[in-house]
């Protein structure tokens, strides 16, 4: 699989729409990476979360997409690794500053808040725009490499 492919999961609840999104991502062409779930029944999120970091990371998915009832449990999960910027997005403002600011890599969505046709417009949004670089570039460094929590003060831009 080609390091260009679109890795997408989801738990029980965002299910319906993980599978719209697929669907629309194999139609405009991209290599999907599909890690689950493949039904309604109830799962975890934090397990897809996991499965998503491991695609990114061995390099067989290049962005993600997770949906989960809300976004905000699968987000969290995804977080706790450190190669994984997911951003939970809710309209296509926050889902084209993920990437121009924040380098995102995985954008998560909730399927129980958005519309399909909306949700859609995330995703285009979020595949669609370039990181900005410049300002944002030392601010996605100390996301990357935070500082270890000894007590001693971090040096700040300013900016």
């Amino acid at each position: 699989m080609s390091t260009a492919a679109i890795a997408i999961a989801s738990d029980h609840a965002g299910f319906p729409l993980k599978t719209e999104l697929a669907a629309m991502l194999r139609e405009k062409g991209y290599d999907v990476l599909d890690l689950g779930t493949d039904g309604p029944a109830s799962v975890d999120y934090p397990d897809f979360a996991y499965e998503m970091a491991r695609a990114l990371k061995d390099g067989r998915a290049a962005r993600g997409v997770l949906v989960c009832g809300t976004g905000l449990g699968i987000s969290i999960a995804a977080n706790r690794y450190p190669w994984v910027r997911a951003a939970l997005c809710h309209d296509v403002t926050t889902a084209r500053l993920s990437r121009e600011h924040n380098d995102a890599n995985v954008i998560a969505l909730g399927g129980r808040l958005l519309g399909t046709e909306l949700a859609r417009d995330c995703v285009d949004a979020f595949l669609s725009t370039g990181f900005g670089g410049d300002r944002h570039a030392a601010r996605v460094g100390k996301l990357t490499s935070p500082p270890d929590l000894d007590g001693t003060a971090r040096e700040t831009s300013g900016t």
